[in-house]
């Protein structure tokens, strides 16, 4: 038998598939070998000559089939039959629901932690299979786990709570995509997080007291929630796409976006859908947020998270990218109107917010990376206070004074023309005019709803060193649309970070008029490797 050869980053995939309620969804999703993440999505563009066109977006397992050689795991009708040769670049679907089934199963449903176990054990079954025995193959092993809606609940009870699977089969994980998960539970309407006496299909799995014991989380104190790693699995490597068009959720007739409302996806809410953890450092334990991205697709259906280009997009970069951009906003100043700067000077009580828009894209790409807008319900949302206090606390370890705006991972081998070795990239930021009031009285005067008091595009080319990609020694080049559109003109300055081989560049941002801001974007460019 030739020998296995494991050629990182192109590890096996497991897709893990979410929530199926009545029995009928059930007999729907068993029915499918791929469970959803075969189902693309056809939809219109207009053109720049106005024309429309269709735009096909063929589906996550078609793509990662066309463009990475990945192949499934189907032969003859037969999943993996025992003469197949399994190829290290295959894309299982964990099928925990055909026991559920009336037709392939016993027609029960099991509680998730019976999930839980059988992903642990359908892991080691991978490894074995597509190992053979070959001794250096098990050595390189390692598994992908790409999870939509409650598929995220699955992998966090296996990788979170130690009587559901096996620290063998943790090991083996390098890293962990989510769709749409409600990592914090689901919340509806006036009702607030789903009940735990609503068991009637499961549906008690995303109230957070019935969550806090299948994480196996220490107890909560008071509107604490359940998104934590709990220091189970490095932040870093666990990233999660968040929904924010709740509009195109069509499940129950539109019942659900109704009652769960904007700032959602149609089902999960945008605070919802993300985790943090703490993880060792060095010689320190640090709180991190994993990395995440927002887009402008609904739960599912046509308009869905999984079958988007936007999160076939991230998934993809997250998985095989070599360069990772983290991007954040440091604010200096915040300069307020002149009669609400008198105010506070002669001691009123003075109280601002703002909403913070920002979409990161790739050069040549007709679709966006991360956005987040106010049109969309989905801008970043801070308090005056927040933005400028003196030191750079957080509100019970979750709400940083330096709001990150977004972590987007590219591919130097994406790049759109191969003669040039930068990746260009770009950020449209802007800060909307805040509301202000003085003594609990709206101040009105020279306010317009719906402006900003900072607003461009920013541009940016990086450069790796001669010394290649992975040293992190990046080149960075920069330009605002408003003085250089479509082009980068000058060079960013790098400082020493405490982090070998990380670059941290700082642009700043200033708008001196009143209203106006004195901020930087703080830049970190970091090599991507695998684990």
């Amino acid at each position: 038998m030739p020998k296995v050869k494991i050629e990182p980053p192109y590890y096996p995939i497991i897709y893990v598939r979410g929530y199926a309620g009545t029995a009928k969804e059930v007999e729907d999703t068993v029915a499918d070998p791929y469970m959803g993440f075969n189902v693309g999505s056809t939809k219109i563009r207009q053109l720049w000559t106005s024309k429309i066109n269709r735009y096909y977006f063929e589906s996550p397992l078609v793509r990662l089939m066309k463009e990475y050689q990945y192949k499934d795991v189907y032969t003859g009708g037969v999943e993996m039959p025992p003469e197949a040769v399994v190829d290290p670049k295959s894309v299982f679907i964990y099928r925990y629901y055909d026991y559920a089934s009336a037709d392939l199963g016993q027609g029960k449903r099991q509680p998730i932690e019976s999930y839980a176990k059988g992903l642990s054990d359908l892991i080691i079954k991978v490894r074995d299979r597509i190992c053979q025995g070959d001794p250096q193959a098990i050595k390189d092993f390692q598994v992908y786990l790409v999870a939509h809606s409650m598929g995220g609940l699955v992998c966090r009870c296996f990788l979170q709570n130690k009587k559901y699977g096996s620290d063998e089969a943790r090991r083996l994980v390098n890293k962990v995509f989510t769709y749409a998960t409600p990592h914090n539970g689901i919340d509806v309407g006036l009702i607030g997080n789903l009940p735990g006496f609503l068991t009637y299909h499961e549906a008690d799995t995303f109230n957070r007291e019935r969550m806090e014991k299948y994480l196996d989380l220490p107890a909560r104190r008071e509107n604490q929630g359940v998104d934590d790693l709990n220091g189970t699995f490095d932040p870093d490597r666990f990233f999660c796409l968040v929904g924010t068009n709740e509009r195109d959720y069509e499940v129950a007739g539109g019942l659900s976006r109704t009652v769960v409302g904007p700032m959602s996806d149609g089902l999960v809410r945008i605070e919802n859908a993300t985790v943090s953890g703490r993880w060792a450092e060095g010689n320190q334990i640090v709180k991190k947020q994993s990395p995440r991205a927002f887009v402008y697709r609904s739960h599912s259906g046509h308009y869905g998270v999984v079958n988007s280009e936007e999160g076939y997009q991230n998934l993809t970069r997250f998985l095989f990218g070599n360069v990772r951009v983290d991007c954040e906003l440091q604010v200096h100043e915040l300069l307020l109107p002149a009669e609400v700067q008198k105010a506070l000077g002669s001691g009123k009580d003075i109280r601002a917010s703002y909403h913070i828009e920002v979409a990161a894209r790739v050069r040549g790409a007709i679709w966006d990376l991360h956005r987040r807008t106010v049109s969309e319900n989905s801008a970043i949302f801070r308090f005056y206070e927040e933005l400028v206090a003196p030191k750079n606390t957080d509100v019970d370890g979750y709400l940083p004074r330096n709001p990150m705006l977004f972590s987007a991972f590219l591919d130097t081998r994406k790049r759109v023309n191969l003669k040039r070795q930068s990746l260009g990239f770009s950020i449209d930021f802007g800060v909307l005019v805040p509301q202000y009031t003085i003594h609990n009285e709206l101040w009105l005067d020279n306010h317009y709803e719906g402006g900003y008091i900072y607003r461009d595009k920013l541009n940016l080319e990086a450069f790796p060193s001669e010394k290649g990609s992975n040293t992190g020694q990046w080149t960075l080049k920069y330009g605002f649309d408003s003085k250089t559109p479509n082009t980068t003109s000058k060079l960013a300055t790098m400082e020493q970070s405490t982090h070998e081989n990380y670059a941290v560049y700082r642009i700043p941002i200033e708008k001196p008029t009143r209203p106006g801001i004195r901020a930087e974007l703080v830049l970190t460019v970091r090599p991507w490797d695998i684990k």
